[in-house]
């Protein structure tokens, strides 16, 4: 009697131990699921932001323009001060249009910054050792073959007249400056330019 009592429990405890270690490992397995599901769905956020940065600088450099022939300086009233900067810019090969709609200097100060509404997306910054000047006026001109819209697409050139008024003190002879030229879209181009020893009418920068 007593050995028959004793053989069902040790039957007891081996049921009892087999349904814990069920438990077990059904929690193994469904802790396991819940970090395979975590790291797989960071690997996919991951690639997923990876190709948007691809995709994003792709975009950015497809939106580029270039320099087309050299950077000219103006004086317009023969005070041996720069008055103007002109220059002409292409889309690189393949590029996506650019937006060159002006947006009228109304008040003739030489800065954009101060209209309304405002246009343009093309934003020309002058900098030298004494001025940061943001936003300066500038128009647009196409050149040479296109379809006379103010988009510059792939073959089109625009030439570039910067209004050099809003700069005090004006540009003299043998300064050093830097015209930074960002479109609304994609990378800027930097012209950094010297004035020779003289100012003349018309000067072309090297």
């Amino acid at each position: 009697m007593f050995h028959g009592r004793w053989n069902l429990f040790r039957s007891d405890q081996k049921e009892i131990t087999g349904l814990e270690t069920a438990i077990i490992l059904i929690a193994f397995v469904v802790v396991a699921s819940v970090f395979a599901y975590t790291i797989l769905s960071a690997g996919i956020y991951s690639s997923e932001k990876g190709k948007e940065a691809i995709h994003s600088g792709l975009s950015t450099a497809r939106a580029s323009m270039q320099l087309s022939g050299p950077v000219l300086a103006r004086d317009t009233d023969s005070n041996n001060t720069v008055d103007q900067m002109l220059f002409v810019i292409a889309n690189l090969l393949k590029s996506a249009p650019m937006n060159l709609v002006p947006t009228v200097d109304s008040d003739s100060d030489g800065l954009l910054s101060d209209e309304s509404p405002k246009l343009h997306s093309l934003v020309i910054t002058y900098i030298d050792q004494a001025q940061m000047v943001t936003n300066i006026a500038w128009t647009a001109t196409e050149v040479g073959k296109g379809d006379g819209d103010t988009l510059m697409e792939t073959s089109e050139r625009f030439e570039i007249i910067v209004d050099l008024s809003a700069i005090s003190p004006a540009i003299d002879e043998n300064d050093t400056f830097i015209l930074e030229i960002k479109p609304g879209k994609g990378s800027s181009v930097t012209l950094e330019r010297t004035i020779p020893g003289r100012v003349d009418d018309m000067m072309n920068l090297r």
